[in-house]
């Protein structure tokens, strides 16, 4: 598993240099459908295909760059379609949609407490704003703590989070730091480790739990969601 996570840290690391699939499946022994896994989102210059242009790897890396064009090309398409569809949410949705976010991510054993780490900033920031703006919590209330690696910018880590979620200072609980490092891991996840937000408010946290448990009890009664 070492071993793995090394080659891959070092076909990033080559990649970031301009090198093509070949050159370095040639240098590590590693299968090209690996490296298309592991180098999906670290797509060669067009000056750089262009210098590879004649060759037959320089044409591969031109079909791939034309078939990631025209991906991204069709979901922006998609995006678009269905940011149409779903805008705006009314706030019965916005506090459904809440609510199955904090079934499948949210802390459920504490009943004084709502609780919620992710290392997504979106999710934390719509956590946030749906606290705020369905459950009416004051943005006092909602402490957050940071989980963050040993080979990490602290300091700078702290005041990503702090200006993402736009909380004071205050807020913040000390960070945790692992002693693990970030570069030994195969998923990043964000690259901004984990924030883990808490709201301490009875009434909340029994709102939320009886309201998935309804949902849930709904659910398994009926499929057709009748009245």
């Amino acid at each position: 598993m070492k071993v793995l996570i090394e080659k891959r840290l070092r076909a990033l690391e080559l990649r970031k240099k301009a090198m093509s699939y070949s050159q370095i499946k040639s240098m590590l022994g590693v299968s090209k459908s690996t490296l298309s896994l592991w180098l999906r989102d670290f797509p060669l210059s067009h000056e750089r295909i262009q210098e590879l242009r004649g060759s037959n790897e320089g044409r591969i890396e031109k079909f791939r760059d034309t078939m990631r064009q025209k991906k991204e090309k069709r979901l922006d398409e998609v995006l678009k379609r269905e940011l149409k569809d779903l805008s705006p949410l009314t706030e019965r949705e916005l506090y459904v949609a809440g609510l199955f976010l904090y079934w499948g991510e949210g802390g459920k054993t504490n009943p004084f407490e709502l609780s919620l780490g992710n290392t997504n900033p979106k999710i934390a920031k719509f956590f946030l704003h749906w606290a705020m703006h369905c459950l009416g919590l004051p943005k006092s209330k909602i402490k957050a703590r940071l989980q963050l690696y040993v080979d990490m910018d602290i300091p700078k880590e702290m005041e990503y989070w702090i200006k993402t979620l736009d909380l004071p200072i205050e807020n913040f609980h000390k960070p945790y730091i692992k002693a693990t490092t970030l570069r030994g891991l195969t998923f990043k996840g964000y690259g901004h480790g984990t924030c883990d937000l808490r709201i301490s408010h009875r009434d909340s946290s029994e709102k939320v739990l009886m309201a998935i448990k309804a949902l849930s009890e709904k659910y398994s009664e009926s499929l057709s969601w009748e009245a």
